[in-house]
């Protein structure tokens, strides 16, 4: 195979400045420096340059990890010869994404069945924990710190129900996956876990795809390992020391995101065909959480559906990830009509499956040339801790009262209660009034602290697609608490320009964490809690909605209460022009 170019359409102003901006790359000398790991391409103070020293080493991945192959594939087979069915993956973030997509991109590999893990949400956890039961599960505790709280709770929760049934033996069904030295890994060591696996120190969470927190999970799965390295290899030579920037197939990309952005089209939207739309979540930490400081950044836009020209704004550039054979009409033809109304289109096309691996690297080197462009450092996230430590407030106040300290709705409609600090006469006028705080070049972002499923997931996007056309703004769509190991960065860091739907609900069971006082269903409603105290004191404006009783009829009445709102807002008000 070969690494396959970009295709690259736009108007001509925005190809001149594209071609200016790799000119500039190479008068730089950048990619030369990149793979010589030099770190005054990204920072120059003492303290990013050694963020970046210690994150550069994804580069090597594919070459590191070609050696491990043999390794993987005898550990995969000793673990169905031990006789499990089912491996279950525990993270956030950085150490659950790359598994994710396995595990939605190859459903039907020959391994054993690959769920992942991610979310505090109960009900999610308890049918992980009934799927666990019914087959012979090998769970997986992924943390590069080995301190991330979400995936140690997971691990907690089920190794004490496998030391109920198994005593001392209760490690056999435990894998850890952390860098050397870490607390999970010694306390991997002294619950005699069935392995450990040790990732190298220098690749953060969001660049750690080709290595041991996503192949040992795709390895189980039956996908075949091998074959992705030997992609991702060919990538890694086609974007090399020694190809110029404009030949070379992520510093291209990077430098159209980067160049673009920095000409005010800096929501990068995914339109992916089916078999692969996972990776849209991947892309969306990858791109969210290396740019979004400072005030700037790149905000991916994954899985909106397509509209026509007329609902966006001057501030997109599409790219179009077809798997080759795949069907792609459809989404081709409205993306040659986006191009032929002057938004920028990038199309990227796969052979199939396996070539998720090459498409791995070259966003990471695209990733890195587009925050070099805009003089951000792509290897540190100084706003994740935040949302983080208002989380572990607020359960400190469970542990010593008892409670989640949490007021009452300012205002209810049926089932829905909203926290609003100026409610309008109805429940329509208040969110009338907040969507009129939109700004010019904005987004809305839905934030839904609710299981992710299928009919949840179709009723939160036929929201998205209200607020998208009525506004005319770019909307995101993203599962508390995932996204705060993800586009929570960019929601703090980038622009205080966000319009935020913070969306919680009654969780009909709950599970608990062990050795706390408190539940999973606590655990997600301080972390929404936490991330809207920090949302408000970056300047963002968010509204919490509260869903009553079953989630799927509460998603209805809100979405007749946003078409009533639109309509509300348009009669009372003039209507923006963006």
């Amino acid at each position: 195979m070969t690494a396959t170019p970009i295709q690259f359409t736009a108007q001509d102003d925005d190809r001149s400045a594209v071609a200016a901006s790799l000119d500039a790359l190479a008068r730089d000398r950048f990619v030369e420096r990149l793979w010589a790991r030099d770190p005054a391409l990204w920072a120059s103070d003492p303290g990013g340059q050694d963020a970046v020293r210690n994150g550069l080493g994804w580069l090597r991945a594919p070459a590191a990890m070609a050696e491990t192959v043999e390794d993987l594939r005898r550990f995969a087979a000793e673990a169905r010869d031990a006789g499990y069915r089912h491996v279950l993956h525990m993270g956030m973030g950085g150490s659950s994404l790359a598994p994710l997509v396995f595990a939605r991109t190859f459903p039907e590999a020959p391994g054993l069945h690959l769920t992942v893990l991610d979310t505090t949400d109960p009900a999610t956890i308890l049918a992980e924990d009934r799927r666990a039961q019914g087959a012979r599960t090998l769970f997986i505790v992924a943390s590069k710190s080995g301190t991330t709280a979400e995936p140690l709770a997971f691990g907690e929760y089920f190794y004490t129900k496998q030391r109920a049934a198994a005593g001392d033996r209760a490690g056999e069904a435990f894998i850890a996956i952390t860098d050397a030295g870490t607390p999970l890994a010694k306390q991997a060591e002294e619950r005699r876990y069935r392995r450990v696996f040790a990732n190298a120190a220098d690749v953060g969470g969001r660049y750690s795809a080709l290595t041991y927190f996503g192949l040992v999970p795709a390895a189980l799965a039956g996908v075949d390992v091998g074959g992705l390295l030997r992609r991702a290899l060919v990538m890694a030579d086609a974007c090399g020391p020694s190809v110029a920037p404009p030949r070379n197939p992520g510093v291209h990309l990077g430098a159209v995101m980067g160049e673009l952005a920095r000409r005010g089209r800096d929501k990068i939207t995914f339109v992916v065909s089916d078999p692969l739309v996972a990776l849209g979540t991947w892309l969306e930490q990858l791109l969210a959480e290396s740019t979004g400081k400072h005030g700037t950044g790149l905000l991916p836009v994954a899985d909106e559906p397509l509209g026509d020209p007329a609902v966006y704004g001057a501030d997109r550039v599409f790219v179009h990830i077809r798997l080759r054979g795949a069907g792609n009409g459809e989404a081709a033809g409205r993306l040659e009509a986006l191009g032929n109304a002057g938004h920028p289109v990038v199309g990227l096309e796969l052979d199939d499956t396996l070539d998720l691996a090459p498409e791995f690297l070259r966003w990471e080197i695209a990733t890195a040339a587009a925050g070099a462009i805009l003089g951000i450092n792509a290897f540190d996230q100084p706003n994740v801790q935040e949302s983080k430590d208002n989380t572990n407030r607020l359960l400190d106040v469970v542990r010593r009262e008892g409670r989640l300290p949490e007021p009452a709705p300012s205002q209810r409609a049926g089932a829905l209660g909203l926290y609003a600090d100026r409610p309008e006469r109805d429940a329509a006028a208040t969110l009338a009034r907040f969507l009129e705080e939109r700004r010019p070049g904005g987004y809305v972002g839905i934030l839904a602290y609710l299981p992710e499923a299928p009919e949840t997931h179709r009723r939160l996007q036929k929201i998205r697609v209200r607020l998208r056309d009525a506004a005319r703004l770019a909307t995101t769509l993203g599962y508390g608490p995932r996204y705060l190991h993800s586009t929570g960065q960019y929601h703090k860091g980038g622009p205080s320009n966000g319009l935020f739907l913070l969306i919680t609900g009654d969780d009909a069971a709950d599970a608990p964490v062990p050795g706390e006082p408190y539940t999973f269903g606590v655990f997600k409603r301080a972390q929404a809690l936490g991330d809207l105290e920090a949302l408000r004191r970056h300047g963002q404006r968010a509204l919490r909605v509260h869903l009553g009783g079953a989630v799927d009829a509460a998603l209805a009445q809100l979405d007749d209460l946003t078409a009533a709102a639109i309509t509300a807002g348009s009669r009372g008000r003039p209507r923006r022009r963006e």
